[in-house]
């Protein structure tokens, strides 16, 4: 782990009963307030566990790794420690450092998920950044991700069975893009999760640069690289948007320069803000939730996502349609609806 030289400690506030919800993006928890609410679909998910061998999967890392507590990792354990008190987690999933020269964390298991830090991450992060991180897996396994993720991978690895099956395979394949696009507004969840457990954007914005270049922080520009996130928005023609969209259909997580641009954006229009400063929603009011103003909330992001990008198929889109609707008008000013 880097060293965090002579930063002094940050006094962060305490999210007393925030409910998942405040932290989840708007795509994520119009899907997740639908199904928490539909009674009978989580056992189901549970029990295809067995097929997925999430008992191998914890004793693997039971068995080959190293589970933190107050003597092993014991600066990690703190950090987390204070993530879950920061975000008011009640009762922390088991964390495991593994062994790896990638740079990631996971949150896996449906009945009992636990978080997976591999070595990189903790070599390769000084303790705020940590903090964020841990505060980021923390968020996937308080919003319930853990059991849609082992979801996704157990489809893909049906997909593989099934290949032979062309019409199978085709809508395997539909639901597993569904998914994917499901998990990339997940992992933008968690990065809120994160920074609210860590309470300082720049350190969310220092963790997405170390992802992206491997740890050279010193070699890299702030402003240079939050304007990489607009030019992969604006740049190129239809050909750059096609491909886009072909480079993301079989990834999980999003880009780290587009996290960095998406999560700057949320602090920038004021929701991280409300929420530190005490407004938020509470957990016990989750079962309350509304599945049709979360389904509204979920298309109204969609709709101001396209209507601000600056991609050249989302402007020829937007151009057909204002195109549309000229005609329409013409069309009702020449020949009026008669009575």
């Amino acid at each position: 782990m880097s060293e965090n030289g002579d930063r002094p400690t940050r006094q962060r506030v305490t999210l007393t009963d925030i409910s998942s919800r405040a932290w989840e993006h708007p795509a994520d928890r119009g899907a997740l307030v639908a199904l928490r609410q539909l009674k009978g679909f989580d056992y189901v998910l549970r029990k295809m566990s067995g097929m997925i061998n999430e008992r191998a999967f914890r004793l693997q890392f039971l068995g080959g790794a190293i589970r933190v507590d107050e003597r092993q990792f014991p600066t990690v354990h703190r950090l987390y420690t204070e993530a879950g008190a920061t975000l008011d987690v009640r009762k922390l999933p088991e964390l495991y450092v593994t062994n790896s020269p990638i740079w990631n964390a996971m949150t896996i298991g449906m009945d009992k998920p636990f978080i997976v830090v591999n070595s990189a991450l903790i070599q390769g992060m000084d303790e705020e950044e940590l903090r964020f991180v841990l505060g980021h897996e923390l968020g996937h396994a308080q919003s319930g991700h853990a059991l849609y993720q082992s979801l996704l991978l157990w489809l893909m690895r049906l997909t593989g069975a099934l290949n032979w099956m062309p019409i199978g395979a085709l809508g395997l394949r539909a639901i597993i893009a569904a998914l994917h696009e499901w998990s990339r507004k997940a992992e933008l969840s968690g990065d809120r999760a994160g920074l609210l457990a860590a309470q300082d954007p720049a350190v969310a914005l220092r963790v997405q640069m170390k992802l992206a270049s491997g740890g050279q922080l010193g070699e890299l520009d702030t402003t240079t690289f939050l304007a990489q996130g607009t030019e992969y928005e604006s740049a190129g023609d239809l050909r750059d948007s096609v491909l886009k969209l072909l480079l993301l259909e079989a990834q999980s997580h999003p880009m780290a320069v587009i996290r960095a641009h998406e999560l700057r954006r949320w602090v920038d229009e004021g929701e991280y803000t409300t929420i530190v400063s005490g407004d938020y929603p509470k957990r016990q009011d989750d079962a309350n939730a509304s599945i049709s103003q979360e389904a509204k909330n979920a298309a109204k992001s969609y709709t101001d996502a396209f209507n601000r990008s600056q991609d050249p198929l989302a402007k020829l889109l937007r151009d057909l349609g204002d195109g549309l609707g000229g005609v329409r008008d013409w069309v009702s000013s020449r020949f009026p609806p008669r009575n």
